[in-house]
């Protein structure tokens, strides 16, 4: 068991337990519906999926790629702009100092398109890398669900403070990781089963713009299928804020005995002058 999901005491039990009684489980709680459990959900999945500015950021080099390449049929300067834009949008989150994770992750895509393309000189490989990527993608949200540890708690688990104590302090909460893994497998796979046989049958520009138009739709759906199970799901156990209540209850122990011996010395002083 890692650190992540170790069971954690609850303080305020804590400061009333028996002494050698062993930590007490933070109990999960019922499903959060409240406006308080939808406002953190929505902000969590906009904190870990970027966005709209995420979306534009994904979504923007492709788009260019294609027009450019539908017009003038030219490789290079087509596969060239992707990147250049990839690369602006990156940087401008540079300057602002805002979280690059989504920007760079366009910029690596974009410039593994277009080693692809130019390598083989076929236009089309422009996109291969992203589409490997959403099959491998799809197939580990639904491998790791079976193995019983489903990809998008191991990624939202961070965002929401709680790490991996869902896997075995908050099964209600598992079971929607689970559903919704299952969402974004199947979703991807469907994805693929379009995209894949218009790589071998399609020319660039029609794989180009049917890519364009599958880029955002099925991605909104997963994310509000996640939104809903997580809504119903019980709320997350903030594992840091235990964490921090822990410490502080074994600072406040430690420091008992030494004042108690302190006072003690102190009473002993006065009675014997």
């Amino acid at each position: 068991m890692t650190s992540y999901d170790r069971p954690t005491t609850d303080p305020q039990a804590a400061a009333g337990a028996t002494p050698g009684a062993g930590p007490t489980p933070t109990p999960a709680g019922p499903p959060d519906e409240s406006g308080a459990g939808r406002e953190v959900t929505e902000a969590a999945l906009f904190e870990a999926f970027g966005g709209v500015r995420g979306l534009v950021e994904t979504v923007l080099p492709g788009l260019l790629f294609v027009a450019i390449f539908t017009v003038n049929k030219d490789l290079h300067v087509s596969a060239i702009a992707a990147l250049a834009v990839s690369l602006v949008l990156a940087a401008v989150r540079l300057v602002r100092k805002d979280t690059v994770k989504h920007a760079f992750g366009g910029v690596f895509g974009v410039a593994f398109g277009v080693v692809f393309a130019m390598m083989t000189g076929n236009a089309k490989d422009f996109y291969l890398p992203g589409m490997l990527y959403t099959l491998g993608l799809a197939l580990a949200y639904i491998v790791t669900t079976l193995a019983g540890v489903p990809l998008i708690g191991l990624i939202l688990g961070p965002v929401f403070k709680e790490n991996l104590s869902w896997r075995t302090r908050n099964p209600g909460r598992k079971k929607a990781y689970a559903k919704a893994s299952w969402a974004w497998g199947l979703i991807l796979l469907g994805k693929c089963a379009v995209l894949f046989p218009l790589y071998w049958w399609a020319d660039t520009t029609q794989l180009g713009w049917v890519l364009i138009a599958l880029k955002i739709p099925p991605f909104l759906l997963a994310v509000y299928l996640t939104w809903v199970f997580l809504v119903k799901a019980p709320p997350p156990i903030d594992v840091f804020a235990e964490m921090e209540a822990a410490e502080q209850a074994e600072k406040e122990r430690k420091a008992a005995p030494a004042k108690d011996g302190g006072e003690a010395t102190a009473g002993r002083h006065r009675r014997e002058s």
